[in-house]
């Protein structure tokens, strides 16, 4: 039934949702069984738990989120198959988003600083947040996201298209998550 859904649906908005359905899948295995105590582990001050990158990410969701959604409200209609970044949303996703050796390293907005202890419940937080990305995701298969632009919530100044917004949340997501899997295989990680 879920394959039948999705082929209705534009190629960029399945694969957004399948990257999703992964970093459901790479969270849920990182967190799950995880205690209180191994959930806050930092292996240095200057780097975050697995908890706090959950958290992070969750509120990533929170704020970004809304601001694509109502971007959509009262648009036309007209489908899009892929997403294409301009110039400066690519130079963005590249240098700010994407993990890799090229990526700045950047505090965090604070409306999406994580606290020094995170809740047990984050995961749980973390994947309720992604189903909502899923649903913008879903309605935004019926629009050109591509010229279709949001205010940043981070910074006002700052235009992407709806489009650029959720490669964006897709890419951070990948970010962090792998931050946490470094986290997780740290040698005096507890219960290791």
């Amino acid at each position: 039934m879920a394959a039948a859904i999705h082929t209705a649906l534009p190629n960029w908005s399945q694969r957004l949702i399948c990257e999703l359905d992964v970093a459901d899948q790479r969270a849920d295995s990182l967190a799950k069984t995880l205690s209180a105590e191994q959930l806050n582990w930092r292996p240095r001050p200057d780097v975050w738990s697995v908890g706090q990158c959950l958290q992070h990410l969750w509120l990533s969701n929170e704020v970004y989120l809304p601001a694509i959604s109502t971007s959509l409200k009262g648009r036309q209609r007209a489908r899009v198959q892929e997403i294409t970044p301009g110039w400066f949303g690519r130079w963005f996703i590249r240098n700010y988003v994407e993990a890799s050796s090229e990526s700045r390293r950047t505090r965090a907005p604070r409306k999406i600083e994580p606290d020094e202890q995170v809740e047990s419940s984050i995961l749980e937080s973390f994947l309720r947040s992604n189903q909502i990305a899923r649903e913008v995701i879903y309605r935004a298969g019926d629009y050109d996201v591509n010229h279709i632009r949001f205010t940043n919530p981070f910074i006002p100044v700052l235009r992407f298209t709806a489009g650029t917004g959720l490669e964006i949340v897709s890419k951070h997501q990948r970010r962090h998550l792998l931050q946490a899997e470094h986290v997780r295989q740290c040698a005096d990680f507890p219960g290791q």
